[in-house]
């Protein structure tokens, strides 16, 4: 019976001691984050496809009883454009395209009647920022060549192009001497706000299209949107971008607010300016002082290089939409290698330091791998998982291949992408406003322009450093 006994207890201390290992072993997993090595692209992709499918298990709008291009709830319309865009950009950076027709789907089922993602459905929650994001993912569609939708769909380039027209046509002189509303229907709360985001996008959209298709209606209006934002107070000499403004203040309670999102946004169109003007001192000037300005206040000096929200992470106060904010960021950061060349080291030692971070702190949820938000806290997950938090890791990890792709194309540099320069001028906006700065003229003149220009194949092919 003793042996029989022993024979049991060491069978039972046996099963204590494999359980254990399982536990130690799923602990040490969790602790480990997703494995990445920054050197290695292999690495660097099988990462990002880690956090890529586990980013689409929060998504339905390909599911049965979903609403393709729509996220669930907490989600607003606009967030699933963004991911849309993140979408674009692992296809480019890795080349698979596991995910290609659910974006091509969502992306094109959402573009409204008047194809320019003015959808009828989002009239309560849709703003000029909301309608922005969908259009910078198509624009980035255009630029990486993502593949281009059936010829009776509308096309990656008209689709950019219109949004920024009917944005045009809200640009608003009555108050604050210009800028876009946050809001563009009277009975949306914020209608009375002017807020940097919805103007660094048209500032973004106007820089990218003028590189596009070497239009100078469009580089005119990135002029135009950037002085205002200099001239209202929303960024300082520092290059500091704050939030936004009151119209009933003539926009000059600037919000002082800062997040990462405004600064990239600016950041990426500066450097196509500074590429679409061969190189001018001005543009090289605002590209470097964003930059610099971005790394000295989102960036951890305790965990260096490292990417920070500091409007609310620190403090813990980070809502659905902050979470993302990051991401853009990240996106914006490299693509401006492609456009300023010479910002490449100073980026990527903040691309590769916050990418680490991000990894390890991918170690949540039941599988171990889903996403917090602070990446200075390396292996010790946050306890926050989302949509916001895997699309920021996904774009800052990914966004290590920058320098193994090509340089965005342009019409005349291999773009497939079709444009339309009229394309919105039918569209939704308050006519109770005196617009009026975007004539019809000026859409003509652009068109007249882009032709011009394929026709020609005239560019600065030249000034393009891939």
């Amino acid at each position: 019976m003793a042996i029989l006994f022993r024979s049991g207890r060491n069978r039972y201390l046996h099963t204590w001691l494999a359980s254990l290992i399982v536990v130690l072993v799923a602990t040490c997993r969790l602790a480990s984050g997703i494995q990445l090595t920054p050197d290695s692209a292999d690495s660097i992709k099988a990462a990002a496809k880690q956090v890529a499918e586990d980013l689409m298990t929060m998504y339905n709008g390909n599911q049965p009883g979903g609403i393709p291009g729509n996220l669930p709830a907490p989600y607003y319309w606009w967030q699933c454009g963004a991911m849309f865009g993140s979408l674009i950009d692992y296809y480019f950076y890795t080349g698979d395209d596991q995910f290609n027709d659910i974006v091509t789907e969502g992306m094109l089922y959402q573009v409204g009647p008047n194809n320019d993602y003015m959808t009828p459905n989002q009239t309560k929650t849709e703003g000029n920022d909301d309608q922005g994001f969908w259009a910078v993912a198509a624009m980035s569609a255009a630029e990486q060549k993502f593949p281009d939708p059936p010829a009776d769909k509308p096309q990656w380039l008209a689709l950019a192009q219109a949004v920024f027209n009917t944005q045009a046509m809200r640009w608003d002189i009555q108050y604050c001497n210009g800028g876009l509303r946050w809001q563009i229907f009277t009975f949306n709360t914020g209608y009375n706000y002017k807020n940097t985001i919805s103007n660094g996008i048209l500032f973004n959209l106007g820089a990218r299209l003028a590189m596009y298709t070497r239009n100078q209606t469009y580089a005119d209006w990135a002029e135009r949107v950037w002085n205002w934002t200099e001239g209202t107070g929303m960024m300082n000499q520092d290059y500091d971008f704050f939030d936004g403004g009151h119209t009933d203040k003539n926009c000059t309670d600037v919000n002082r607010q800062q997040w990462t999102y405004n600064a990239g946004v600016y950041l990426l169109g500066a450097a196509n300016m500074y590429n679409y003007t061969n190189g001018s001192d001005i543009w090289r000037e605002r590209v470097s002082l964003t930059l610099n300005a971005s790394n000295n206040f989102f960036f951890s000096q305790s965990v260096p290089n490292v990417m920070v929200e500091m409007q609310c992470e620190p403090s813990n106060t980070c809502d659905t939409d902050n979470w993302s904010f990051k991401a853009y960021l990240s996106r914006w950061m490299a693509a401006t290698t492609k456009m300023a060349p010479w910002t490449y080291d100073m980026v990527m030692e903040k691309v590769r330091a916050s990418a680490a971070g991000a990894a390890l702190q991918c170690s949540g949820g039941s599988s171990g791998t889903l996403c917090g938000m602070k990446w200075t806290e390396g292996a010790k997950y946050d306890g926050t998982t989302g949509v916001g938090q895997q699309m920021s890791a996904l774009e800052v990890i990914q966004s290590l291949l920058v320098s193994r792709v090509a340089a965005p194309v342009t019409n005349s540099t291999g773009g497939t992408s079709r444009g339309d320069p009229s394309a919105g001028s039918s569209g939704t906006f308050d006519p109770s406003l005196p617009h009026g700065t975007m004539q019809r003229r000026d859409r003509v003149g652009a068109g007249f322009l882009t032709t011009l220009v394929i026709i020609s194949g005239i560019g600065s092919v030249w000034w393009m450093i891939a």
